[in-house]
């Protein structure tokens, strides 16, 4: 694939955060394949580890696995087996047709995913009014969530 501009780093977000963006967008220039590979995620963990996932498509949709949920499992699988998953921040992207990366909000499966694990992680999405680059606790992406205890 061509040279794909980087989102630049927000000035509100820390290096934790900058690094994870920087990993989801190595990881998706690595991998993107349009219709089949079209989204990274980058999640931290409370323990300070990193790990990231890709969007996999499946020729029936329903086989499909999104960036974050590829993430989210392979944390799950890497974390100590006595407790709980907890993720601090969640940073995706995708690339846009003008060859630029750019962040993005979870799907709402995976909003319910996130706040399901780590109700309060921070999760960087790219504002609808003014194209910003913000953080937004996970279950605030989900107002009137129901709560199960996991």
């Amino acid at each position: 694939m061509s040279a794909v501009r980087p989102v630049a780093v927000p000035a509100a977000m820390g290096e934790e955060d900058a690094e994870l963006l920087t990993l989801a967008q190595e990881v998706l220039a690595k991998v993107w394949r349009d219709g089949r590979h079209e989204v990274a995620s980058a999640v931290r963990t409370a323990d300070g580890a990193v790990h990231t996932g890709v969007h996999l498509e499946g020729s029936c949709r329903r086989s499909s696995i999104c960036g974050e949920g590829a993430a989210l499992g392979a944390a799950r699988a890497a974390y100590p087996g006595d407790l709980p998953l907890s993720v601090t921040s969640v940073v995706s992207v995708q690339i846009k047709p003008a060859g630029q990366f750019r962040v993005i909000a979870p799907c709402g499966v995976c909003r319910e995913l996130i706040s399901d694990y780590s109700p309060d992680a921070v999760v960087w999405i790219t504002a609808v009014e003014d194209d910003a680059v913000v953080p937004v606790r996970a279950l605030d992406l989900l107002p009137d969530k129901s709560r199960r205890v996991w």
